[in-house]
């Protein structure tokens, strides 16, 4: 199999319920990640792009959060409504969506 062109590291990591600094996966189901996998099948991107699940990223209190590489684009506070976007705008357009970018 060629190497991927592009990963999307979706954080799942859990916490206990009420942690200071917040959880990107709460209830554990890594519902986001799959959404990402669906979104990248659906137009057969699945081969080229990964939607990897990730560990902790230390952005905790701006999670839940997605990097994609080798861009460097951070998102955070991304959910399940913003995958159409990020996957059509970003992936396939080359444009990383400005709203959701997580400040330097």
């Amino acid at each position: 199999m060629p190497p991927f062109d592009k990963h999307i590291f979706i954080c799942c990591n859990r916490r206990e319920p009420g942690h200071a600094r917040g959880c990107c996966d709460p209830t554990g189901g890594e519902a986001l990640q799959k959404a990402f996998k669906k979104a990248l099948a659906e137009r057969g991107l699945n081969r080229r792009i990964r939607a990897n699940k990730s560990g902790c990223l230390d952005q905790c209190e701006k999670g839940p959060t997605v990097v994609v590489y080798p861009d460097t684009v951070w998102y955070g506070r991304v959910t399940e409504a913003d995958v159409e976007e990020i996957v059509e705008q970003h992936i396939i357009g080359g444009r990383p969506v400005e709203r959701l970018l997580m400040p330097e």
